[in-house]
């Protein structure tokens, strides 16, 4: 039985024929040339889960990266905010060369494409994953002060999970939902919710996974993709990671990267003494919140954006909400539904 679980789809940092002489493209282009000054060329580089694109530069023997992020869909403010955060605390991201705020562009540095998930296998897991804590504790230890991130609150939570009902349940999988149903729904929902806020909260990347982490020389970890950052619990990016929605890993293994992160919290002074067992409630928990999110969002690409690969990624995601929701009894009901209601249909 192999030690791991991936798709083999790994739909970032490749390069793609350039795009039709779209109008963003043409200003990209336009501006690019006020700022280099001398010939460079365009490669378009596959984007991610948002309205953002990105383009790879050569330009005078140098590699850089272009971002153009439309005003009306994407806010550059967060992305610029947070990228000062973790750069202030050394943490290693794209450095922000030159800004276009008007028109949603940004000039900044290539880190490569070495991303995680095309490195992973049973053999190197370990050693990756102990550089991808390293770097979380160094992101979680960022001092903020108040109000320099959104909170992770109940609302925030109940919208995120709002996305697995609408788009997946009901656009998806057409399921027309009665009021018990619902109310079991509900009431799950509301759990997730009270034991994400009973956490500690810390800087949480919100998107912290194997597509988002970029092994540089010298063992050094890149991190993208961060724009999305909030104040949340301690489990969040840490279960992002190890039930990460591109690979799986046996539970065992996931265990003991949990027990193990929490012990190093622990000696950090991050975590005030907490029980192992608690400690790993709350990140499966936590798992289960975001996987239900993550389920939604895959599904809104498809139907939405017409980003049908993110299917894909479903039948992984989902069964570690079936898995994981069948050894707590607080989501015996959920789980009983799930297994009713859902698994047979997405089968």
């Amino acid at each position: 039985m192999t030690d791991y679980l991936f798709n083999g789809t790994i739909p970032a940092f490749r390069n793609r024929p350039l795009p039709s002489m779209d109008k963003r493209y043409l200003e990209l282009q336009a501006w690019l040339a006020s700022k280099l000054h001398s010939n460079f060329t365009l490669t378009l580089l596959s984007g991610d889960a948002s309205f953002r694109r990105y383009f790879r530069i050569a330009h005078n023997n140098q590699s850089f990266v272009a971002m153009d992020a439309p005003p009306s869909k994407e806010d550059l403010s967060s992305f610029i905010k947070i990228a000062e955060i973790l750069e202030k605390h050394q943490v290693l991201t794209p450095r922000i060369l030159e800004r276009n705020l008007e028109h949603g562009f940004l000039l900044l540095s290539d880190l490569g494409d070495n991303l995680f998930l095309q490195t992973l296998t049973a053999g190197t897991v370990h050693h990756l994953y102990k550089l991808a804590f390293t770097t979380l504790h160094q992101i979680q230890s960022c001092s903020l002060e108040k109000q320099t991130l959104p909170l992770f609150n109940e609302e925030m939570i109940l919208r995120e999970l709002s996305l697995f009902v609408e788009w997946f349940l009901e656009k998806h999988l057409e399921l027309r939902l009665s009021s018990s149903e619902k109310k079991i729904i509900e009431k799950t929902f509301s759990f997730l919710i009270n034991a994400a806020l009973e956490q500690p909260q810390v800087f949480v990347h919100r998107d912290y996974h194997s597509r988002n982490l970029l092994l540089l020389s010298n063992d050094q970890v890149g991190v993208l993709d961060f724009q999305d950052a909030v104040l949340g619990p301690i489990t969040y990016d840490l279960i992002s990671l190890t039930r990460d929605c591109y690979i799986a890993w046996p539970d065992q293994k996931v265990e003991q990267w949990i027990v193990d992160f929490q012990k190093e919290a622990l000696e950090r002074k991050k975590l005030k003494e907490t029980s192992q067992e608690l400690f790993l409630c709350w990140a499966d928990w936590m798992g289960i919140q975001r996987h239900l999110k993550a389920i939604g969002i895959f599904s809104r690409l498809n139907y939405r954006d017409n980003k049908s690969m993110y299917l894909n990624d479903i039948p992984r995601t989902l069964n570690y909400v079936h898995t994981i929701s069948k050894n707590h009894s607080q989501l015996n009901s959920f789980y009983h539904w799930l297994e009713d209601a859902v698994m047979s249909k997405q089968a």
